[in-house]
């Protein structure tokens, strides 16, 4: 009844409306103006895809010598053969671009995200920043793909060192690493996977932090244990090679099921809040796969973490990784993340605020600046996403509605987005060829986009206001705001609340400047300025009329979270998600995108995927799916004392440059090395306790 009642509204609002005003010309659709060409962007030196690790034993294995002399010899701690799996994964030389390296040393990051705690799997931020990536491990991984081709490209195998298709292609068997152990020295095996897909994926009461769902791995997939280091997919599709994309960072990272189990409330008189929260920032040394281990946590200062004993990875000199000893954490704000990284007081960041652009340029090309600075590909974009979804997501009252239904229009959708400035919103966020014009749908930065199947709406302030009065929008008590028809939401101002992230200024300052422009075309805005994990539990809940949202992997890479371009599922999509036990209320041209995403899941042909995409941004850009703000590239700043940094490393393709830069085989060559570790020559201590062993 409210779809019916409210195109009966609009449809007696357009009959008020003047001739003249329905008939005002509006720009035609065009394709997107070429970008600026950007001379900073750094080259991708491509390689092969096995030319980058491999599984094997080795003759011997190495360790820090302070490892071998404090641990070992005192008892404390096996011989680090037996610490290693039965064949480790071995990084390979040729693929390092300095080479082996050697141990010692500190990365030093600054981070403005705040940890929760560390049950990931149940939905808890570490802090953002690196931190989860590097103390988690998943069954594939591709981070380092970005430099690999396009035709060659496949995860690469990590937990999940090998897996095998039936000839049906319907089942998926994964070999896992034999022999790897937690940080903890308790084995790592089959159990923890299934109790990630049985107790935190599948349960409709607990959400991984990074969104996985069942939907992730395909709807109806199945995985169960065949023994203790081998489990087995089956799946609705043939041969559905995509889902191994899904099977890296961040939706299967499985997490320490001997700590994790007894806490969760299907093994336990827990609630699922206490489950979520059992493990909060101050509890220390939590058992992890990855290379670093949380050995100090204090409140708006610093996280610190140290080596990983039993890390399952090793050089081709059979040295167990990593080389850096130990990460730092400073508890500060994403901006200055940037400075510091600039002013050498900090090693690492992803320069991603473009306001913070002309003055990092001009303090790295100096001739003593402490670190280098590296741009990529445009690959940072940002969308206005509306929320689609008219049955019930969020629980909306009835302004909330309203907005929804307006939101579902295509008219109001063209008046919005034709009502945008792009050029000024870019220059207001940098000035020169770093901002580029950006419709919406794939990233321009993605081998997938085709400029030719995108759909632009040009700047056109009196054709969005044409557009406007075809939905069925006016001014009617005069005060340069349209009003809701006379009995929706008591005729007021149509007024809609914008969810915005306050931790990053580049999205306060789009923000505001959507809240400006969109003034002018007689839409009030209010801004609804969170913290990033308010911000998130905000949208997951469906409480939001509109937010900006930086752009994820789906629309860079394509091929990782690709489910989430489209609603495939109740939970898949950003903005348009089912009620409780209901279903996604698609618009026609969703189901198309949602037919467009199912196959090209499904396809293994790389040039039907193409093709594929190509309708999926066609038919996305045309229909005003989600509303292109700006995009521009990020840049790469590490200190110059650094090791094995791979060239034009991007900051965000397949994962953060965090991970791109497989921060287990840097190094800092001896002589360039600094004394900032807080705990040298210590090791992590037990689970639960305070600091270090």
């Amino acid at each position: 009844m409210r779809n019916l009642r409210s195109i009966g509204i609009a449809a007696g609002l357009a009959l008020s409306v003047s001739v003249p005003a329905l008939n005002a010309f509006a720009s035609e659709p065009t394709v997107p103006p070429v970008p600026a060409t950007f001379p900073a962007e750094g080259k991708i030196k491509y390689v092969a895809r096995d030319s980058i690790l491999e599984f094997k034993a080795l003759p011997e294995y190495h360790e820090p010598g302070w490892v071998t002399e404090k641990f070992v010899k005192a008892g404390k701690l096996p011989p680090v053969k037996e610490r290693l799996p039965k064949e480790p994964l071995v990084f390979k030389t040729g693929n390092m671009p300095n080479g082996v390296g050697v141990y010692g040393d500190t990365m030093r990051h600054v981070i403005g995200g705040r940890p929760e705690g560390w049950n990931y799997g149940a939905g808890q931020t570490q802090g953002w920043g690196g931190i989860d990536i590097g103390l988690s491990e998943c069954l594939t991984r591709t981070a380092p793909l970005f430099q690999v081709e396009a035709k060659d490209t496949e995860p690469l195998p990590n937990l999940a060192k090998s897996w095998d298709w039936s000839a049906d292609g319907h089942k998926l068997t994964m070999h896992l690493v034999e022999g790897a152990k937690w940080s903890d020295g308790v084995p790592f095996d089959a159990d923890d996977v299934m109790f990630y897909w049985d107790d935190e994926v599948m349960d409709p009461n607990v959400s991984p932090l990074n969104g996985a769902t069942q939907e992730t791995f395909g709807v109806g997939t199945t995985l169960k244990k065949i023994d203790d280091y081998t489990v087995e997919w089956t799946f609705k599709d043939a041969f559905p090679k995509q889902h191994l994309y899904a099977m890296a960072y961040g939706t299967f990272c499985p997490g320490p099921s001997h700590i994790l189990k007894p806490q969760h409330p299907k093994y336990s008189k827990n609630t699922y809040d206490q489950f979520k929260n059992a493990f909060p920032p101050e509890y220390m040394n939590m058992p992890v796969m990855g290379a670093w281990v949380p050995v100090e946590y204090r409140a708006d200062d610093i996280i610190v973490m140290r080596r990983n004993p039993y890390y399952w990875k090793v050089d081709e000199k059979g040295n167990q990784l990593p080389y850096l000893n130990e990460l730092h954490y400073k508890l500060s704000t994403w901006a200055d993340r940037d400075v510091q990284a600039v002013a050498g007081a900090g090693d690492f960041s992803n320069l991603e605020q473009p306001e913070n652009f002309v003055a990092s340029l001009k303090r790295a090309a100096e001739p003593n600046a402490p670190a280098r600075l590296a741009f990529g590909p445009r690959l940072i974009g940002y969308n206005l996403r509306l929320n689609f979804s008219a049955n019930g997501w969020g629980n909306p009252d009835e302004r909330g509605q309203a907005i929804r239904e307006l939101n579902r229009n295509e008219d109001f959708r063209k008046a919005v987005t034709m009502a945008l400035d792009r050029k000024a919103l870019g220059d207001s966020l940098v000035k020169g060829p770093f901002t580029a014009i950006y419709p919406g749908g794939l990233s321009s930065g993605t081998s997938f986009y085709d400029r030719k199947s995108t759909v632009y709406y040009p700047f056109d302030l009196e054709g969005a206001k044409a557009e406007l009065a075809k939905a069925g929008l006016k001014d009617t008590d005069g005060d340069g705001f349209v009003n809701f028809p006379a009995g929706t939401a008591g005729g007021k101002n149509v007024e809609i609340v914008m969810l915005v992230n306050n931790d990053y200024t580049t999205d306060k300052s789009l923000a505001e400047g959507v809240v400006a422009q969109m003034e002018k075309l007689g839409l009030r805005i209010v801004l609804n300025g969170l913290n990033g994990t308010q911000r998130d539990a905000t949208q997951y809940s469906g409480r939001f009329d509109w937010l900006i949202r930086r752009n994820e992997q789906e629309l860079t890479s394509v091929v990782q979270n690709t489910v989430q371009l489209a609603p495939v599922g109740p939970k898949t999509s950003w903005d348009h998600r089912a009620p409780e036990s209901g279903e996604v209320d698609l618009m026609p041209f969703e189901k198309d995108l949602v037919d467009i995403v199912n196959k090209f899941v499904s396809s293994a042909d790389n040039n039907q995927r193409a093709s594929l995409m190509r309708d999926f941004q066609k038919i996305s850009t045309e229909h005003v799916y989600n509303i292109g703000l700006t995009e521009y590239p990020g840049a790469l700043i590490i200190n110059k004392r650094f090791s094995n940094i791979p060239q034009g490393t991007p900051i965000f393709m397949f994962n953060w440059a965090e991970d791109s830069i497989i921060r287990e085989r840097v190094f800092v060559a001896a002589d360039k090395q600094a004394k900032y570790e807080l705990f040298p020559e210590e090791l992590p201590g037990k689970p639960g306790d305070k600091g270090p062993m």
